[in-house]
């Protein structure tokens, strides 16, 4: 009897990681808790290190090609004068020095696109995961609605708050970076003061930055973040919005930024918590894949292109040995210190964009405007093979 795979979500990673092994020939199940496919969020910025896959693996160029919008190049700016600080790369230099685009796409698009790819009598929604019971011959998996199915592996990508990761840990270990988010998308006309419309952007000054990139319509996703002074924890991860309250604090900011963050209604704020990393990501026959594994703050762009990249190795790894185990140890072995730097970095990303006024924040400035700057700081990040990390033979190493 063929060995079945439960992927628990049906986010990015959760897709990704089911389309890779159903093209190998392996049977996978996806539990999604929603009754409809749809991805909460806004837009998404993806990298080479998780674009290549989609185009030369998956070959979805031409689906993507119409939905997602290639940034041109990365601009740091002062968020209250609106100077340029540092332009780093193009379009056309990305593509040329990775081999695959840099681009922003809605969630949902991507999501409708990575559907299309997956057998879809392999995906049942409705199913709100309750429990696992690894105590038998196979893994048990329960639902709200009643509903039970067994598996020989579970994948929990079930995301950042992860029901499966507090299963498998026995409490919530989320941490509380000390910030919160505003986001919206906001169409081209409302913008009439943005320059370089077609890059990704950060507009950086104390205490908080304006992130935005635009999408395959056209439109500019942004993301608003405010470093805040006192304790969150236990107000949740997100909560309602006060009408234009998250515009006060930037009021005083450059016109281009307050014409984006004041040009569409935000009705959540966002809490933006990560997770310390795990000494080890699977338990019995349960193993965590992206969010659910090591969960991010997003100040590098890097959660969903890391899932992306977790979902190649994992794929490959389970479909070249029949030691799932041992495939399973290797996996956690090639992706533990990589998703912790990103981790870690991203936290410190955040600290860097937010200095005050002062002789850091020059320092800062005179590092992201001198030659060289995207090496020295995003190269280790958008050059990264994931699949290079995964031996040729089919066989894993023992």
């Amino acid at each position: 009897m063929p060995k079945r795979i439960a992927i628990i979500g049906a986010g990015i990673g959760g897709l990704t990681l089911a389309i890779d092994l159903q093209r190998k020939g392996l049977d996978v199940r996806i539990y999604e808790q929603t009754p409809v496919l749809k991805e909460v969020g806004a837009a998404v910025a993806l990298s080479a290190n998780a674009t290549r896959f989609y185009m030369d693996r998956f070959g979805m160029a031409a689906q993507l090609g119409d939905k997602w919008a290639e940034v041109d190049g990365l601009i740091f700016r002062d968020g209250r004068t609106g100077e340029q600080i540092s332009r780093l790369s193009s379009r056309e230099e990305y593509r040329r020095r990775y081999g695959a685009p840099y681009a922003g796409i809605h969630r949902a698009d991507l999501q409708a696109v990575l559907f299309g790819a997956l057998d879809p009598a392999s995906l049942h929604l409705s199913k709100r995961m309750t429990g696992i019971d690894d105590a038998g011959p196979a893994a048990r998996l329960t639902f709200a609605d009643g509903d039970e199915a067994e598996a020989d592996l579970v994948i929990g990508a079930d995301g950042a708050r992860s029901l499966t990761r507090r299963l498998l840990l026995g409490y919530d270990d989320a941490r509380y970076s000390g910030c919160t988010a505003a986001r919206g998308i906001v169409a081209p006309e409302l913008l009439p003061s943005l320059p370089d419309p077609e890059a990704i952007q950060f507009w950086m000054g104390p205490g908080g930055h304006l992130l935005h990139y635009p999408i395959g319509n056209g439109d500019q996703n942004f993301f608003l973040v405010k470093r805040e002074s006192v304790p969150w924890a236990e107000k949740g991860w997100v909560v309602p919005a006060e009408d234009k309250k998250h515009i006060e604090p930037f009021a005083h900011w450059a016109p281009a930024v307050v014409e984006m963050i004041s040009a569409v209604p935000v009705h959540e704020q966002w809490a933006l918590f990560y997770r310390p990393p795990l000494t080890r990501w699977s338990q019995g026959r349960v193993t965590l894949l992206g969010d659910a594994a090591h969960a991010t703050v997003p100040h590098h762009g890097q959660g969903a292109n890391q899932s992306i990249e977790d979902a190649i190795v994992l794929s490959d790894l389970l479909s070249g040995s029949t030691d799932w185990d041992r495939a399973r140890t290797e996996y956690e072995e090639r992706r533990r210190f990589r998703t912790r730097k990103v981790v870690d970095a991203s936290v410190t990303v955040g600290e860097m964009l937010h200095l005050p006024d002062g002789a850091r924040a020059q320092e800062r400035n005179a590092r992201l405007a001198a030659p060289g700057a995207f090496d020295r700081h995003l190269d280790w990040i958008h050059a990264f093979r994931a699949d290079d990390q995964v031996p040729a033979s089919p066989a894993v190493a023992t």
